[in-house]
């Protein structure tokens, strides 16, 4: 009986070990970061992992093996679900949308994008459930003229509020958000 106790508990503790091992090996090739901002009267916090571009066609049809192809839900960076906290009620690309947090999705197009905020926040960014959808809106993209290699969100002022940049590779989608 005391064996199957032990075996049993190293067992459990090898899982564990294992599941804290690979989280943490993921995360050390996508980092977690933070973009916020308190400009032009707009409170936005976004918490997020930024994957490499690592050399990849990363946007592009699903034929030519683009890692996100154009049509398809993308968690917007990497591991757990993308999350971002409206401090108040904003519009979002003209949409209200009620202070709170949701989990940030993105579908990427060729000359726009759609953006989702979904209510499920706490899971695997793969883990979408378009069910808890509150709002989807197409946004603008535009060229960079340099390659973004790490994925990175930040802010830029427009009047009455802020533009969420989404900016990878050579592309930057542009998602804007004003006071209500």
């Amino acid at each position: 009986m005391k064996r199957n106790v032990l075996l049993a508990s190293v067992l459990i503790a090898l899982v564990l070990i294992g599941f804290f091992g690979y989280r943490k090996y993921t995360r050390s090739l996508s980092p977690e970061a933070i973009a916020e901002t308190t400009e032009n009267g707009v409170n936005i916090r976004v918490k997020y992992s930024r994957p490499s571009k690592k050399g990849r066609l990363l946007f592009g049809r699903e034929e030519d093996k683009a890692l996100l192809p154009y049509g398809k839900v993308w968690r917007t960076g990497a591991n757990e679900a993308t999350i971002i906290e409206l401090g108040e009620g904003l519009y979002l690309a003209g949409k209200p949308v009620k202070a709170g947090a949701y989990s940030l999705y993105s579908v990427p197009g060729q000359s726009s994008w759609k953006i989702i905020l979904n209510s499920e926040t706490g899971q695997w960014g793969t883990a979408y459930n378009d069910g808890k959808d509150v709002l989807s809106v197409e946004v603008p993209i535009r060229i960079r003229p340099k390659v973004q290699e790490l994925f990175k969100i930040y802010f830029e002022n427009i009047p009455g509020g802020v533009n969420m940049v989404l900016s990878w590779d050579q592309t930057e989608a542009l998602v804007p958000f004003t006071r209500q």
